[in-house]
């Protein structure tokens, strides 16, 4: 049966898009060009058998905290979160360490000196999560729910990390606000840089800092379980590389990001649209390790044994020229590392007794080198003996990682810089950017607002662009 709507990549945002129109009674097919579904949401045995890696992202603040996500019944399509005790440690040399809690008052007693500032500094959002993730996963250019709290937000988002930072005593505090500002890839004296990391903050205590059980891979599969059970169907190991394969439906929505879309749509596009799109901004790339091990990381810090992220950076100083070397076509000794130790929380990822963690770092977009000893030092340098408990690697360069989902583009885990310019304008200055000038074509990546990060917010509002325009559907039911 010819469906009315295709929807071309099964990552998170392409299954949400999907589901949308199908809980609308819209006929829909997904073709994935790779033998599974979930994009960057994968879980593999990259290292050793028994071993399960999340291959791309992995933690899920905003996949918990998502208007959309949470709307659906994940849970009966095997959807468990987990969250750790602690969602996020940051240690300092030696036994130092400032601690990220769910609990707000828990993480202000914890910042000493510094403890009043940062409860001024998140307590108004975090007491308005739910306007507050609504505004930030929607349009950049709409009118929020509580325009107050988010023009309060936009007074911190629109000046840097280190702005933002100086309004700390303590070296704990600005380190923890860096790491957490450092997700954006962005270096940290550009905005909206601080918005990144506010948000990240308020989201640990508004709803954790989960990952699902069983690694990334089981959130995509209960989404395209939940898809199925509407009536969607699913394609994998089915690329589409010609357009005009798609002229049949009257929607069509491609989960790629700008310059795919050239590659894929070309002189269909308008010379101006199509412009802009082949001038977007890729950021830096991330080279990524995968390890199998034989006991849990020796952090020197015993708070971090029970975290499920580590930040690994230091000092404010040292992650500001850590985040801004990718931008100058290198990489510091000792760069800024994030790790995750699922296993620690989540048996099921490795055999009995054994471990699987994960860390990354920011490098030039399609940085060619090998960051293996860099990283690997700053996890010895927090947990003293690490090496001496790997038995299984696996590196993952920003050309690998492009291989393995072509949505990475030179490494890039935001599908595009988020830059001031590209915040707003993503990928172009629209009311709804996730149109195109195309009347049955719409782009449903993190390309679009409100970029990177699993949430499926880009293939919801696409799908609601789609439903307006191609359906003349009315929007129905909100995702709140």
């Amino acid at each position: 049966m010819r469906p009315d709507a295709i929807i071309v990549g099964a990552g998170p945002n392409g299954l949400a898009a999907a589901i949308e129109l199908a809980r609308h009674g819209i006929s829909v097919l997904v073709r994935e060009g790779a033998d599974d579904v979930g994009g960057s949401a994968r879980t593999e045995e990259l290292t050793l058998p028994g071993f399960l890696h999340d291959v791309g992202s992995a933690v899920y603040p905003l996949g918990i905290g998502s208007p959309f996500f949470s709307s659906l019944p994940l849970k009966q399509h095997g959807l468990d979160w987990i969250h750790p005790e602690i969602p996020l440690a940051h240690p300092l040399d030696g036994e130092e360490v400032v601690l990220l809690r769910q609990s707000l008052d828990d993480t202000v007693e914890g910042l000493g000196a510094d403890g009043q500032a940062y409860r001024q500094l998140v307590q108004p959002f975090v007491r308005a999560w739910l306007p507050f993730v609504e505004a930030i996963t929607g349009s950049p250019l709409r009118v929020p729910r509580d325009p107050l709290l988010m023009a309060r937000f936009g007074l911190r988002a629109v000046r840097s990390t280190t702005s933002v930072a100086s309004g700390f005593k303590t070296r704990g505090a600005r380190a923890l606000l860096a790491g957490n500002a450092a997700h954006s890839a962005l270096p940290l004296d550009r905005a909206p840089s601080a918005a990144v990391g506010l948000s990240l903050m308020v989201a640990a205590h508004a709803v954790g800092w989960p990952f699902p059980q069983g690694g990334a891979g089981a959130l995509t599969r209960a989404l395209a379980s939940y898809l199925e059970s509407l009536g969607g169907r699913v394609e994998t190991g089915s690329p589409v590389t010609d357009i005009a394969e798609l002229d049949d439906a009257r929607a069509v929505l491609l989960d790629l990001t700008p310059r795919q879309v050239v590659n894929l749509v070309g002189d269909r596009l308008p010379a101006d649209y199509r412009g802009k799109l082949a001038r977007w901004q890729y950021g830096p790339g991330v080279f990524k390790l995968d390890w199998a091990l034989d006991a849990p990381i020796p952090w020197a810090a015993e708070a971090c044994t029970r975290a499920g992220t580590v930040h690994l950076g230091g000092t404010l100083e040292e992650i500001t020229r850590s985040e801004q070397a990718p931008w100058s076509g290198g990489l510091v000794a000792d760069p800024f590392v994030l790790l995750a130790q699922p296993s620690v929380f989540d048996p099921t990822r490795a055999p009995e007794g054994k471990h699987t963690a994960w860390a990354y770092c920011h490098v030039p977009n399609g940085w060619d080198g090998d960051a293996t000893e860099a990283i690997e030092s700053q996890v010895e340098r927090f947990a003293p003996g690490f090496r001496d408990h790997i038995v299984g690697r696996s590196a993952r360069s920003p050309a690998a990682m492009q291989r393995w989902n072509p949505n990475l583009v030179g490494g890039d885990f935001n599908a595009g810089a988020l830059t001031l310019r590209q915040t707003l304008a993503r990928p172009v200055l629209s009311r709804s950017p996730w149109g195109t000038p195309l009347d049955r074509l719409y782009v449903c990546s993190a390309s679009t607002p409100p970029g990177g990060g699993v949430h499926g917010m880009c293939g919801f509002h696409a799908a609601r662009a789609a439903l307006t325009r191609s359906f003349r559907a009315a929007p129905g039911r909100e995702s709140r």
